[in-house]
């Protein structure tokens, strides 16, 4: 998604300078007010998507549907609107657009009546072959209602011939590509899938204190989990079908060649909320453990090591530890930003870091600075805040990043800009320091950010996730990009 699509109401005057979210998804079964969970779920997740959220509940007669364009609390505020949405069974959406406008139009859940009955689908990640089902499925007389990508499950469940709802939904999932951790609903069940490599999170959980024991909780993450009360299972693994009905859960394997896990890396520099564990991994410690690596490979005399708040919080308490350097908030961050009223002209985009971060000088002034981010995209944001450190008093500012420059776009979920906006696409570090502004610059290497993830460095004929942005190695083919290429020739 870029700016075009957007008005100038919709628009943050902050600089646009990071990495955007994915999604957020929330499944739940059999309890007594699934609505109210599903959207305490949602509330956990709202780091992953602020651009609309929906839930989808189900009753045991008929679905109930409410969507809306704003954060979670904005759209589900009116006690109303969650007490319209009555049943035991409901999945939840947070948005951020990866395809498609922001409009209602686009926001899941999306919903589809067909010959079995009702039927929901949340999706978080992208499909790389959407265009070119979609353009298959037009053909075949379907009419899309949204520009999302999500919207061509839906088709190919309705048109596949097989008979009931798993058959034609396994159906639907063997014909994309790309990556999704999806939740679905029918009347008489709930579905969580992952593709095959796994690249997005999705957890399974469980509701100890409902009266149901059969009660179930799925969610891209386990911070979700802690806000509904929910007891966490495992993971749901890659290729993996979880069904879960009045029987309880099963699982099936419909893929089957067994190809290795390629989860997102990018989950444990900044997407994940710190508080979830992943793949086994808690996801603060693991932050803090590329902050000690960046520390080892990139160690530089200071006085005081600060983070880029919030996301480079964790690296900078373990970039501290390892160097033994005091750690201190230098910068201090405003959440109450949100979007604006005001015309997003240059000069208030330029004073917008300013209002977004301010510096704290009384631990600033006179001292040599560490500054740590989770990542440089255009360097538009880097480079101001330097300039902030520097105003606050700072001798020297050396800038430390807790992940390898991000070299190339992401096709599987996150909103980043075309490879040549990327700053570390079309400059080298010491360029990218210079137009900075900063003292040094240092990345953290794929081997360091690797053994910071348990593992003893990256195995390059076969990596352990997918890191595409830094490398350029993308695991699933890119099939609608591939075709653009060619028709741009």
């Amino acid at each position: 998604m870029t700016h075009s699509s957007l008005s100038s109401h919709e628009l943050d005057f902050i600089d646009d300078d990071e990495f955007h979210e994915e999604c957020g998804v929330v499944g739940v079964w059999t309890t007594q007010d699934a609505a109210s969970l599903t959207a305490l779920g949602l509330h956990a997740l709202q780091h992953r998507g602020q651009e609309a959220s929906g839930i989808v509940t189900y009753d045991g007669n008929q679905f109930h549907t409410h969507r809306g364009l704003g954060l979670v609390g904005e759209v589900f505020d009116d006690p109303r609107v969650i007490a319209s949405l009555p049943g035991g069974m409901g999945i939840g959406h947070n948005r951020y657009a990866t395809t498609g406008e922001t409009q209602l139009r686009n926001v899941q859940p999306l919903y589809g009546d067909f010959e079995f009955g009702g039927f929901a689908v949340a999706h978080n990640g992208n499909l790389t072959n959407a265009q070119l089902l979609k353009q298959s499925l037009v053909r075949r007389g379907c009419l899309f209602q949204s520009s999302t990508d999500s919207e061509v499950f839906i088709h190919l469940i309705a048109i596949s011939l097989y008979s009931n709802v798993i058959d034609r939904f396994i159906d639907a999932i063997k014909q994309v590509q790309g990556a999704y951790s999806l939740v679905a609903l029918s009347k008489d069940m709930l579905i969580a899938a992952r593709d095959p490599l796994g690249v997005r999170p999705l957890i399974l959980g469980k509701l100890p204190y409902s009266q149901d024991k059969n009660s179930w909780v799925v969610a891209s993450e386990t911070c979700a989990l802690s806000s509904m009360g929910a007891d966490f299972l495992r993971d749901i693994e890659p290729g993996e079908v979880i069904i879960i009905d009045q029987d309880g859960v099963r699982s099936i394997h419909p893929f089957s060649d067994n190809t290795s896990s390629r989860f997102c890396i990018f989950e444990y520099v900044y997407f994940a909320r710190p508080d979830s564990v992943i793949e086994n991994k808690s996801v603060y410690i693991a932050r803090k453990k590329i902050g000690a690596e960046l520390a080892k490979e990139s160690h530089v005399e200071a006085d005081v090591v600060v983070p880029v708040p919030d996301s480079g919080v964790p690296a900078a308490i373990g970039y501290a530890e390892a160097s033994n350097i005091p750690f201190e908030l230098g910068i201090i961050r405003s959440h109450y930003i949100g979007r604006t009223f005001i015309e997003p002209t240059d000069q208030i985009r330029n004073l917008g870091v300013k209002l977004k971060h301010a510096t704290n000088r009384a631990v600033i002034n006179g001292k040599r600075v560490i500054l740590i981010d989770d990542s440089i995209v255009r360097g538009t944001t880097s480079k101001k805040i330097v300039e902030m450190v520097r105003a606050a008093g700072a001798t020297e500012v050396h800038l430390r990043i807790a992940s390898p420059p991000t070299q190339h776009s992401c096709f599987y979920g996150i909103d980043t800009p075309a490879e040549e906006k990327l700053l570390a696409h079309t400059h080298s570090i010491d360029e990218m320091c210079k137009l900075i502004g900063a003292d040094s610059l240092g990345f953290v290497s794929a081997d360091g950010l690797y053994r910071a993830l348990e593992e003893e460095k990256r195995n390059n004929p076969n990596p352990q996730y997918c890191d595409a942005c830094f490398t350029g190695d993308y695991p699933i083919p890119l099939t609608d990009h591939d075709m653009q290429l060619v028709k741009s020739k």
